[in-house]
């Protein structure tokens, strides 16, 4: 009876062991080539697909992947802290449907947002994350060897904010100098950050802000209503009587949500023209 009891212990450490070592590392050798079971959804971004979607993606022609960085940081009274990545949401939406051959990797909220001890910039404020440069070099590093290793063609960098730019910069030249075989190529992409006149273009459409010495301002508020209308706090500013910004009143929505939208085309298109210049090299 003893030894039996034994047995069955043994038995139940191996078996938990092996389910551990199952869930740990998944199934074992799922077939690369099986035949996707349903359809596939009507997504660009990847993290929203099966890896047999993505698959037959690429096999119908996607060969191109935005990298787009965001950031977690303070962006005044109003706006949430992933301000940065619900634009991206909707950009590089927009970017990647206006290509046609190009897929969205999952946005990356982390990047430098100053000093963390002492802290710096925008980590003096409640809800920043901030990572430091060779962090952020590092992370971008490997998420763009990834998609290498997947067979994409074309890996482009953009980022949402002024601190990003530099850490893309390097990396898209880093990984362009070890990888000269041609099987992918990176591309940094500054103009989807410096958009032009912005300005002038709001101005043209009666848009005149006076700076309230906020870290926010009409253009992304428009994006994020577009967007989603609680990570600007609409309800609660409507209620409050502050659906404002730099002066320029956010009502009637549907006209903000519109123009949300035309400065969202606006920007996709100045990044699509560029990147596709950038591929033809």
């Amino acid at each position: 009876m003893r030894k039996t009891l034994v047995l069955l212990g043994l038995s139940l450490v191996v078996g938990t062991a092996v389910g551990f070592q199952t869930a740990k590392f998944g199934p074992v050798n799922p077939d690369p080539n099986g035949v996707r079971p349903i359809d596939a959804v009507d997504t660009v971004f990847i993290e929203d697909m099966t890896w047999m979607e993505v698959r037959d993606a690429m096999k119908a022609g996607k060969d191109t992947v935005l990298v787009a960085t965001g950031g977690i940081e303070q962006n005044g009274p109003y706006l949430a802290a992933n301000k940065h990545n619900v634009v991206l949401r909707g950009t590089t939406d927009a970017i990647a449907r206006k290509l046609g051959n190009t897929l969205v990797a999952p946005i990356i909220g982390f990047v430098p947002e100053g000093d963390i001890d002492p802290p710096t910039v925008h980590m003096k404020y409640p809800s920043t994350v901030s990572l430091t440069e060779d962090t952020y070099h590092r992370l971008l590093v490997d998420v763009c060897s990834c998609f290498r290793t997947h067979g994409f063609k074309h890996v482009v960098l953009i980022g949402d904010s002024g601190g990003n730019q530099d850490g893309m910069k390097a990396v898209a030249e880093e990984l362009n100098a070890k990888w000269k075989d041609g099987k992918t190529k990176f591309h940094f992409v500054l103009e989807y950050y410096n958009y032009g006149d912005l300005k002038g273009w709001l101005e043209e459409r009666g848009i005149k802000q006076t700076d309230e010495g906020l870290h926010d301002d009409f253009a992304m508020e428009a994006m994020m209503l577009s967007i989603d209308p609680a990570s600007i706090r609409m309800k609660q500013r409507v209620k409050a009587g502050k659906f404002k910004i730099n002066g320029v009143d956010l009502a009637p929505i549907e006209k903000t949500i519109e123009l949300g939208k035309k400065i969202i085309d606006f920007r996709a298109e100045l990044t699509v023209k560029r990147i596709r210049q950038a591929v033809a090299k």
